[in-house]
């Protein structure tokens, strides 16, 4: 059965207890305008960068540990001070500020769209962008149906209380700030938007690509070979490399995305040994498509030596009709 972690920076519904949960084991720390976690360095200055900061602990997903309760900082006066301050003389009356007439105004920032451009790809697992929503993106589900319930309004920490300017709601812990319900309803999720907010991030960080840890696979087999399907969409086939180990494959799979390409680079152990001479490739539009000709014969239960053995017996070759 699904459930839901509670740890802080992950939030995802999970069914397998040994998945990796990346998570914050700290309290959020907002200090002097500034946010972060305590249990690691980045700080930032507005709530949407403060929910973008990467988790930076890993462990096993939790439906029961309740996240530490919000840290504030209080620094207390120094008499001394105080003293020192109150015999200071008035400061001298300031004139008027005065804007010199002509001056340039900037203009205001082109607004993120407000849906998905159908030319973007949304990645494997991303997040949906609206407040509160929470909402994660499965590769090859249908979008149909898709209702969005979020908060359109920036979040109001004022006096210890918390909640947002679209609604009235207020609370005065942060883990019952996060679980606030959303106010309003969209037909469709945000994941990508135009694409130009995952463009701009990845130029501010210098890099020109997405690096993407992992991409979806299956695999079926016969009694000699192994054929084995890494998806990913418009990969670059005069600059893809392909080699075959005796028991691993080196993939790095540059692709011809837009605005900002995606490369998938990766040693994958296999379950078994292979013979790398008779073995063979080919790109296809959504996928990498390999045949692994067995070196052994043996029957493979998993794909990588490193997948989890479930105990199920796989049929050797593509199921017939049943009469």
């Amino acid at each position: 059965m699904a459930q839901k972690c509670v740890h802080q920076g992950c939030g995802k519904t999970y069914t397998d207890a040994d998945e990796v949960c990346r998570y914050h084991p700290g309290p959020p720390v907002f200090h002097e305008g500034q946010k972060g976690w305590k249990c690691c360095k980045p700080r930032v200055l507005t709530f949407e960068e403060f929910m973008t900061i990467e988790p930076c602990t890993e462990g096993k997903h939790s439906t029961t540990d309740l996240p530490p309760k919000i840290e504030k900082k209080e620094v207390a006066p120094d008499a001394a001070l105080l003293e020192e301050a109150a015999n200071l003389p008035p400061p001298p009356p300031r004139g008027p500020i005065s804007v010199p007439q002509g001056a340039p105004t900037p203009p205001p920032p082109v607004p993120e769209s407000d849906d998905d451009d159908e030319g973007v790809e949304i990645p494997d697992g991303r997040v949906c962008r609206r407040k509160a929503c929470g909402a994660s993106y499965s590769k090859g589900a249908s979008r149909d149906g898709e209702v969005c319930v979020h908060h359109p309004g920036a979040p109001i920490f004022h006096e210890g209380s918390k909640g947002y300017s679209c609604c009235k709601r207020r609370v005065l812990e942060f883990d019952q700030f996060m679980k606030i319900e959303g106010c309003k309803t969209k037909n469709r999720h945000l994941f990508v938007g135009s694409g130009k907010k995952d463009a701009a991030a990845l130029s501010k960080s210098g890099k020109t690509e997405e690096v993407l840890e992992t991409v979806r696979h299956d695999f079926y087999q016969t009694p000699l070979s192994v054929i084995a399907s890494f998806f990913l969409k418009k990969i670059d086939k005069e600059a893809a490399k392909v080699q075959f180990r005796d028991q691993h494959l080196d993939l790095d799979l540059p692709t011809m995305d837009s605005p900002v390409p995606k490369r998938y680079k990766a040693e994958v152990p296999l379950f078994a040994p292979i013979d790398t001479a008779k073995s063979s490739f080919k790109i296809l539009g959504t996928k990498l498509e390999v045949t692994l000709v067995k070196a052994d014969g043996s029957s493979w239960p998993v794909l990588r030596s490193d997948d989890r053995l479930t105990g199920e017996i796989l049929q050797i070759g593509k199921a017939g009709k049943v009469q």
